[in-house]
């Protein structure tokens, strides 16, 4: 079995807030670059002593945060996609797909730094399935037949995660505690709003991140789980926040038969210059 990890920074535990661990500026961003690859490592020791054949790993934070130099002998290292969506999943031949460091998509209670893409973006639906960044890649995967099989980040995420694809193997390493999904607030506000949080020993969560991904592999083999079965045409449509050049607007976009080709589209705006963003759905 070939895993495909998928890999992001705001869900790994110990990283606290944006501001100061997940951008290049940030003081601890180092860091956090070591702390993500550290669970990154435990995965693949865990998936290799379930039976795994091999793991890529893909950078999949926007200014990258795998260290390099440090990561998993026996791994491969993935970094830049010529076409973006899906993120090279479609040119290798993989049995599964695995995600690290994941966080919740934008507006979810108790989330963690939870955002889909940008602070910008409230919500992305797809035939009106809401989906964060991890939903986006798990429906490519199973557009490709690759079961998701193991998801990790903060507990608001795993819940997020086995919602999505039922029997995924989830591990949570942080729990937000903010009770607001903050709907009605603009970018920057937003931004600020889930930095509340209770982590794990860091030490305690690479020891459950190895556990469980064994443990996915092992289940993977004897049990059929891990595929999302939306079918087409699809529609997606993304709602905004305001930021400091924008009123909030909406996005909708249609493919006839692929989700990977319908993510591939550029967006198609529609501003909406007096609406209240309390009222959008």
């Amino acid at each position: 079995m070939r895993i495909y990890l998928m890999t992001d920074l705001e869900g790994v535990c110990g990283v606290t807030n944006f501001e100061d661990w997940c951008t290049p500026a940030s003081r601890y961003y180092e860091k956090a670059k070591d702390l993500l690859t550290r669970e990154v490592n435990a995965a693949v020791e865990g998936f290799l002593e379930g039976g795994a054949d091999g793991v890529t790993v893909a950078d999949g934070h926007g200014h990258g945060a795998i260290d390099s130099t440090t990561i998993h002998a026996r791994a491969e290292l993935m970094r830049g996609w010529p076409k973006v969506w899906p993120f090279a999943l479609d040119e290798g031949d993989y049995d599964a797909i695995a995600w690290v460091g994941q966080h919740a998509k934008s507006g979810t209670i108790q989330g963690h730094l939870c955002h889909t893409g940008s602070f910008v973006c409230r919500d992305i639906s797809v035939n009106g399935l809401s989906v964060g960044e991890f939903g986006r890649l798990a429906l490519c995967a199973s557009e490709l037949r690759i079961p998701v099989i193991f998801a990790c980040g903060d507990e608001a995420f795993a819940r997020e995660a086995q919602a999505l694809v039922p029997g995924v193997e989830t591990v949570a390493v942080k729990r937000g505690v903010n009770t607001e999904p903050g709907h009605h607030l603009p970018a920057e506000a937003y931004s600020k709003l889930n930095t509340a949080a209770v982590h794990l020993s860091t030490e305690e969560a690479r020891s459950r991140i190895r556990a469980g991904a064994k443990k996915a592999v092992e289940r993977a083999r004897d049990k059929d789980f891990g595929i999302i079965g939306l079918k087409p045409p699809y529609e997606m449509v993304a709602v905004y926040r305001s930021d400091a050049t924008n009123p909030p607007r909406v996005s909708r976009t249609q493919h006839p038969k692929s989700v990977i080709e319908l993510f591939r589209l550029p967006l198609q705006l529609e501003a909406i210059e007096k609406a209240d963003p309390l009222t959008l759905i």
